[in-house]
């Protein structure tokens, strides 16, 4: 993906914990203390949403890629397939504030991508927390709750 961007790429690469369970384990959080620490909350949630895209993306033969470009355009995922068809998520707790500000993101990283070398995005992608039903905005794009989530 980053040698097909018409965008300039920052290079340090985001890391994520494997299983995020196991530092939630270490630190020995409560519910309680995640709920009182939103922010933690998030970085543990967006850790375990990037976990389950690249169990997915594996049995697909896709790869999973974040994106940051030196303006500070991002996206929490990119998945590329082998075929071309590529899609960008960003990981949201859910309200609908936080999606909006996910869905902006999202298409603003749409217009950074050169098209011509990578194509259009198959979808733009919010992953939220929240119980209930995928939609699609009247921007196309695309709200998705991580239970609804599957191979």
């Amino acid at each position: 993906m980053a040698a097909r961007s018409g965008s300039p790429l920052l290079t340090s690469p985001k890391h994520y914990f494997c299983d995020p369970s196991l530092a939630v384990s270490a630190l020995r959080a409560t519910p309680r203390s995640l709920l009182a620490d939103p922010e933690a909350l998030g970085l543990f949630f967006e850790s375990l949403v990037v976990k389950e895209l690249r169990i997915y993306a594996q049995a697909s033969d896709a790869e999973v890629y974040s994106f940051t470009d030196t303006a500070g355009t991002e996206a929490d995922a990119i998945v590329d397939a082998r075929d071309g068809r590529w899609i960008a998520v960003e990981v949201k707790l859910g309200n609908d504030e936080q999606i909006d500000k996910a869905a902006r993101s999202l298409l603003a990283v749409s217009k950074k991508i050169d098209e011509t070398r990578m194509g259009r995005p198959a979808a733009l992608v919010v992953i939220t927390a929240a119980d209930g039903y995928a939609y699609q905005r009247g921007d196309g794009v695309s709200v998705v709750p991580l239970s609804s989530l599957g191979p």
